[in-house]
């Protein structure tokens, strides 16, 4: 009787590793270590319900930034709570953000996240902010003066509305 081979298809001899698809092409590094931070996050939300509030985990976060942001980051997370204490913080993509009946209204991005010049205070479709056929959604953020920090303020309490 004849042996049987064993045939493995998609291998390949060389040593080198196997993309896995297009994704590796289209994504930076950095946003496919975004997104791998947003399914660990959306596990513990599963697997931990009771834990809705992520203070911990988001002024965590914010301690592991670099320097500049991390100033900026816990003077936006002091900002955005006493603004709207309702709103709940939690991780978004690996990033400090803070939601409202369950869906991320705001977010803060520090600048080495992907690897840009400034820190970005971000809201999504959620956040009341339309004003017209046109409005921003993400600012950016190189220090915070007390203008800044009002303008904050203000655009928080509009987008909770």
């Amino acid at each position: 009787m004849a042996a049987k081979k064993s045939v493995r298809k998609g291998t390949s001899s060389s040593a080198e590793p196997r993309r896995r698809g297009k994704a590796a092409d289209l994504f930076t590094a950095e946003e496919r270590a975004a997104m791998r931070e947003h399914v660990r996050e959306r596990k513990a939300a599963r697997s931990h319900p009771a834990d809705a509030d992520g203070t911990s985990e988001v002024l965590a976060k914010i301690a592991a930034m670099p320097s500049e942001d991390r100033v900026l980051g816990e003077r936006v997370h002091a900002i955005v709570m006493a603004a709207a204490p309702d709103l709940v913080p939690r991780l978004w993509y690996g990033m400090p953000a803070y939601s409202k009946d369950g869906k991320v209204l705001c977010f803060f991005q520090d600048a080495k996240k992907f690897k840009s010049r400034y820190a970005t205070l971000g809201f999504s479709d959620v956040a009341a902010l339309d004003d017209g056929g046109m409005w921003p959604t993400a600012f950016a953020l190189t220090e915070l003066t007390a203008a800044t920090e009002a303008r904050i303020t203000a655009l928080v309490k509009q987008a909770v509305r």
